[in-house]
């Protein structure tokens, strides 16, 4: 019996044979979740939650029995898919060793997923400072940035996520940031390349890059280049709408700031770990940010984990300084060593360069030809495993097929054709993003884009 065997067995054994695996089933699960559970972004009374029973690879099952194509990896990060057994090995072998310890003493596993993190980090992002998730790494690569400049300022776009803490939701450019807006002194936004919606009346991506980066420069003067420690940029902004930027744009950002002392993060939360087909997207513009901030991918969510890796001359700033700054779970073995895992199947089974063929090879192709097919389609755009699809009701105009920060019946029928189909879907606004595990095969996308043509048509009829 092979290893994978062997360990799907005992886990199988495990959870049948042991008292405290919660199996409630779906009803009781639904019901108890109404009762006692309080939801994130949203009003709790008109809720009716997805129970999710089980799940694997691609997939999931909900608590119909119903399986579905898992096409949002969650919220983008089950980079491995589900229940993916060398990581389950890794976190079961961690936790009979050892589960848990204070993040002041050294851990092999914490030690290891540095390493392995820092090898894959463009230019000398070495030094690694683990966080529980991507919103505490954006608040803690900005507190590193204000604290090695002296300077109180960070600039970021709008159409732009962040997380959810004080500092990360005022950094964030949509409209979750506007009920929690009231501790964005030292945040300044700006606009972003974004050539479907110009802010800048371009015609061409030249002339978006080149537009975006003259706004940006007199952002820059009008507020002040010595009172501004840092400019926070996704790579690829992700929630807000999979936006790839034209190319050389990061580059001309990391120029600006070069030329005014100003530290540039990438925030590679969604976008990092092979998700646009790059362990990092900032890779695609060949761009060494001075600080780097991830979660999700890195060890595919199966237990939380994030962090900022950061440059020499910002580590060397705490050197002989005390970083005022840490979390009690900060580099938690158990996380660590499922990024261990993850991070070496990844290498093992050219995860990546999977994601890129996805990307070049069967999304492209697949959605240009959707394009072509549905009116409610405006553009299609992505890389790798990433990608948008904005849905528009007249393509001349370019009006939203939903409000800005809202929905409509039009999108929700859409959600509800695909489910009905098989296939689960992200939803934002407007869009449909298709963002499934990396490790999903080529058959499998071109099934999740033939169910997103059928939901489309049947909308369509209906409206």
């Amino acid at each position: 019996m092979s290893d994978t065997a062997t360990t799907d067995t005992a886990m199988s054994e495990l959870l049948t044979t042991s008292p405290d695996f919660v199996d409630i089933g779906a009803e009781r699960t639904h019901e108890l979740d109404r009762r006692h559970v309080f939801h994130s972004w949203s009003a709790q009374a008109s809720l009716d939650p997805m129970v999710i029973t089980r799940a694997e690879g691609s997939h999931i099952w909900d608590g119909a029995g119903n399986r579905l194509l898992d096409f949002t990896s969650q919220l983008v990060f089950t980079n491995l898919g589900h229940q993916h057994p060398r990581i389950v090995a890794a976190i079961q072998e961690q936790a009979a060793h050892l589960c848990t310890v204070a993040p002041q003493h050294a851990n092999a596993a914490r030690s290891e997923a540095a390493r392995l993190i820092s090898t894959h980090t463009p230019g000398d992002l070495d030094r690694v400072f683990f966080t529980n998730g991507g919103a505490d790494a954006n608040e803690h690569a900005v507190r590193m940035a204000r604290l090695h400049t002296g300077r109180p300022k960070v600039l970021s776009t709008y159409r732009s996520y962040h997380g959810g803490t004080q500092l990360a939701i005022n950094m964030t450019g949509d409209p979750r940031r506007w009920a929690n807006d009231q501790g964005s002194t030292g945040t300044v936004h700006f606009f972003g390349p974004f050539l479907y919606r110009s802010p800048f009346h371009a015609t061409t991506s030249e002339e978006e890059c080149e537009r975006a980066l003259e706004h940006l420069a007199q952002v820059i003067a009008l507020e002040g280049p010595s009172t501004i420690a840092a400019v926070v940029l996704e790579s690829i902004p992700g929630t807000a709408g999979i936006m790839v930027p034209p190319a050389g744009y990061l580059s001309g950002v990391r120029e600006l700031c070069d030329r005014h002392g100003i530290m540039l993060v990438a925030d590679e939360v969604m976008s990092g770990f092979g998700r646009a087909g790059r362990w990092f997207a900032c890779e695609l513009d060949g761009v060494v940010p001075d600080l780097l901030t991830f979660a999700k991918g890195v060890n595919s969510g199966y237990v939380p984990l994030g962090g900022v890796a950061m440059s020499e001359a910002v580590a060397a700033t705490f050197a002989d300084r005390a970083y005022p700054g840490g979390l009690t779970y900060s580099g938690h073995p158990l996380a660590c060593a499922a990024a261990v895992a993850t991070i070496r199947t990844m290498e093992d089974d050219r995860v990546v360069e999977h994601a890129a063929a996805l990307g070049d090879e069967v999304f492209r192709p697949g959605l240009e030809a959707l394009l072509e097919d549905h009116a409610w389609i405006g553009e299609v755009r992505g890389t790798g495993a990433f990608w948008a699809i904005e849905l528009v009701s007249d393509r001349e105009t370019r009006e939203p097929l939903a409000p800005y920060g809202g929905s409509s019946p039009q999108m929700a029928a859409i959600i509800a054709g695909c489910k009905r189909r098989g296939m689960l879907p992200f939803a934002n606004f407007n869009r449909i993003h298709l963002v499934p595990p990396l490790t999903t095969s080529a058959d499998e996308v071109r099934e999740a884009i033939a169910v997103l043509g059928e939901a489309l048509a049947e909308a369509a009829a209906a409206s």
